[in-house]
């Protein structure tokens, strides 16, 4: 492997790994209650939304163009909107055998319990692809950066760190609160955070030979519809079920202001010829 790639490989194992720095926040807290689970997945809603909007979308219109990049976005949407159609997830609607539960002691309310924790782990799933995904092209961004120059690599992978903790926050809470499993949620944090090092390593051995760039950005609109439709089908009316709408609401705009803040720091870090 060429030292190039070994210095890129080190540098996004930093801004990788800072997922798991966020996890551990969460670990080493104490497990929220219901409400404050419901203001921190519409904190979590609010991240994904920006950067699928902000970040993924956006890019795709200005490199490919505003039909083009819309095209790409609203296919990703259509598609998983569809393949949304096949995966199993609980309902919190009261059912006849909850009701008859009900009847023997508070073994229904275990029952709902459960429920709430299913959907809460589904949401938590969720975060974790969405996450992945957005953090490949930031692996790609590490290299190509570390190419120009050390100073430019480590700078980046500094700012992506940053932008990464609460990232590992979003995908380890919902684990741990539907899990209870620490191990879990520091896990599952972990390995979305792994998609970075192997962004550097996938774009250094295809790219640009083997993987045409308006292709590899239109797929990156894609995944921002992706994310878009998961966050508003599974993330948010969770938010809104757990702690209310207007206090949601507060949370996804909080959220996206943070990672809008994140993402404007993180641009800034990069060279002016180039961008996520």
């Amino acid at each position: 492997m060429d030292s190039e790639v070994l210095v890129a490989l080190s540098l996004s194992m930093v801004g990788g790994l800072s997922t798991s720095l966020g996890a551990l926040f969460v670990i080493l807290s104490k497990a929220p209650n219901l409400k404050m689970l419901g203001l921190l997945q519409g904190f979590a809603a609010g991240l994904m939304l920006s950067i699928s909007f902000f970040d993924l979308a956006h890019n795709a219109i200005n490199s490919i163009g505003f039909l083009k990049g819309n095209l790409w976005f609203f296919g990703g949407v259509i598609f998983f909107a569809i393949i949304a159609n096949f995966i199993p997830e609980p309902s919190l609607g009261p059912t006849a055998d909850t009701k008859n539960k009900k009847k023997h002691g508070n073994e229904g309310g275990k029952d709902v319990m459960k429920k709430h924790r299913r959907q809460v782990l589904f949401s938590g799933i969720i975060t974790a692809v969405g996450i992945s995904l957005h953090n490949f092209p930031e692996g790609m961004a590490v290299f190509l950066g570390s190419l120009k120059g050390l100073r430019v690599g480590l700078n980046l992978a500094l700012a992506i760190a940053l932008h990464n903790i609460p990232e590992g926050v979003a995908v380890a809470l919902p684990v741990y609160f539907a899990t209870q499993s620490k191990w879990q949620a520091f896990k599952l944090a972990t390995v979305s955070g792994l998609a970075e090092p192997l962004g550097v390593i996938i774009v250094a051995y295809l790219f640009p030979s083997s993987l045409d760039p308006e292709i590899l950005e239109g797929l990156l609109g894609s995944v921002g519809g992706v994310m878009a439709f998961l966050t508003l089908h599974e993330m948010l009316p969770l938010a809104f079920d757990y702690a209310g709408q207007k206090q949601a609401v507060k949370a996804v705009f909080f959220g996206m202001a943070f990672m809008s803040a994140s993402l404007y720091f993180l641009e800034i870090s990069l060279p002016a010829d180039m961008g996520l």
